[in-house]
């Protein structure tokens, strides 16, 4: 019971997200069932894993439709209790934040925003091109003793509608206006992407909102010396901003001198070298710092960081958690089915295979009007599987021993030091969920409200069986 009272200690934080109680009573309900559910099929996982009376269905749908929520605030409420809750990994005080995308297979011919996608991966596993949504996602570092792990906070569809011939707004924007309405003008942090995002937009997003940002490079970046002072009377004309070009790649040549690091990255000491640059870059017309990196087995990389306060080895480091992200994307899709909505648009207009994007300025506005509240459904789903994932993450931080007290199974890979996956928590929720239902500590009849939806006749048949 100890398990489900910690459970409900953050999910009470999120009423004020919901202008309506039997709405915040549907989220509780599918947020249980997100947090127990044993196959990942969508809604109709929900009503499985609860017994749920057919009708439910229905119902549920509607919540994800539902105007009642307000999702804007709902992620607000999320990382406010992951910053306050969580032991976030912090750098002079700032969070770090990591970046990241995600393209989720989707073959529906009648589901807004699908399109044909290219997957750029280093596994020959995944096909170069799928037809599905284009995610961009964010998380929060966080750390409990030598263990790192990113808590996913939010995740928008930023590919496949056009709403206007004269919408200019590039990836990069849509990902500045995602963290700005998240974090707002209150919080600074300190944001770890790979090098899609190392631009110039992106940099100057981040430092007018006070926050800093750790990225990788190409290899044929170039940077700039500071120009040299002209002895003597200077000559017409403006002065030089820059100094000599600089190809980054050039720098590793053996003139350049090396430290050497033994760094703990992916799991493992690694013994590579490094070199630290501090060189003017164009695209702000500023001074970034920039670390040529020598991986004894990954080969040659470059870092930049907009902060010139953090060492080398802090670069190195940060960057290398960058993949803690990739470790939550995989959770989220293949242990809580966070991506695993099925909501088609009956008035849509079918697909066709490679089709590109879906422009909205060329329908009506009826058309439009429910294209939007489609996108909405996908965003609540995804988001509500989010906020259960991360609060399997804080169980598992904060009630290990209850968690392995009520597993009720056997795995080989129990290891001291780490800590159990969701997937362990979420047999010990589902062990526990009885004692849930049968009693009264939301205070705002939860507990009857689920209980009264459950097919008891479907559930004696099956206690029959088992």
């Amino acid at each position: 019971m100890q398990l489900w009272i910690q459970w409900w200690c953050i999910v009470s934080r999120f009423r004020s997200a919901f202008s309506r109680v039997r709405t915040f009573q549907w989220f509780v309900l599918v947020l249980v069932a997100f947090s127990v559910r044993s196959d990942l099929a969508g809604v109709t996982s929900f009503a499985r894993v609860l017994n749920l009376k057919s009708n439910v269905y229905h119902r549920l749908l509607a919540f994800f439709h539902s105007p009642a929520v307000d999702l804007d605030l709902l992620t607000s409420l999320w990382l406010s209790t992951v910053l306050s809750l969580f032991p976030v990994h912090r750098i002079d005080g700032k969070p770090v934040a990591i970046l990241d995308g995600i393209k989720n297979p989707k073959e529906g011919r009648k589901m807004p925003a699908v399109k044909w996608l290219h997957q750029q991966s280093e596994s020959n596993s995944k096909p170069h091109f799928i037809m599905g949504h284009s995610f961009q996602a964010f998380g929060i570092l966080c750390r409990v003793s030598n263990y790192y792990f990113c808590v996913p906070i939010c995740a928008r569809i930023h590919e496949g509608i056009v709403r206007s011939n004269r919408d200019r707004k590039t990836l990069i924007d849509k990902a500045g206006m995602m963290l700005k309405d998240a974090f707002g003008d209150a919080h600074s942090f300190v944001l770890i992407a790979d090098a899609y995002y190392a631009n110039g937009k992106m940099l100057k997003s981040q430092a007018a909102a006070g926050s800093q940002l750790i990225t990788r490079v190409r290899s044929n970046t170039v940077a700039y010396e500071s120009p040299v002072p002209v002895a003597g009377k200077r000559k017409r004309g403006r002065p030089k901003k820059y100094g000599r070009k600089r190809a980054l790649n050039s720098l590793f040549g053996p003139a350049n001198e090396f430290t050497q690091l033994n760094c703990p990255i992916y799991g493992e000491v690694v013994c590579m070298r490094y070199a630290c640059f501090d060189l003017l870059w164009k695209p702000i017309g500023g001074t970034v710092r920039f670390v040529l990196v020598k991986h004894p087995s990954r080969g040659r990389m470059i870092l930049m960081s907009s902060d010139l306060s953090l060492s080398p080895e802090q670069i190195i480091e940060l960057y290398s958690l960058r993949f803690k992200i990739e470790v939550t994307f995989r959770q989220a899709v293949h242990s809580v089915g966070a991506f695993g909505y099925h909501f088609w648009m009956i008035d849509m207009s079918p697909l066709k295979r490679r089709d590109g994007n879906q422009h909205l300025h060329r329908r009506t506005q009826e058309y439009r009007d429910k294209v939007v509240r489609k996108m909405r459904a996908y965003h609540c789903f995804v988001q509500t599987g989010l906020i259960a994932q991360g609060m399997l993450q804080y169980l598992s931080m904060t009630c290990e021993e209850h968690v392995w007290q009520h597993f009720g199974s056997w795995i080989r890979t129990i290891r001291p030091g780490v800590l159990p996956s969701e997937a362990v928590v979420t047999d010990a929720l589902r062990n526990t969920l009885s004692d849930f239902i049968a009693s009264s500590i939301s205070g705002l009849a939860i507990e009857k409200f689920i209980s009264s939806r459950i097919d008891r006749q479907r559930t004696a048949k099956q206690r029959l069986v088992a």
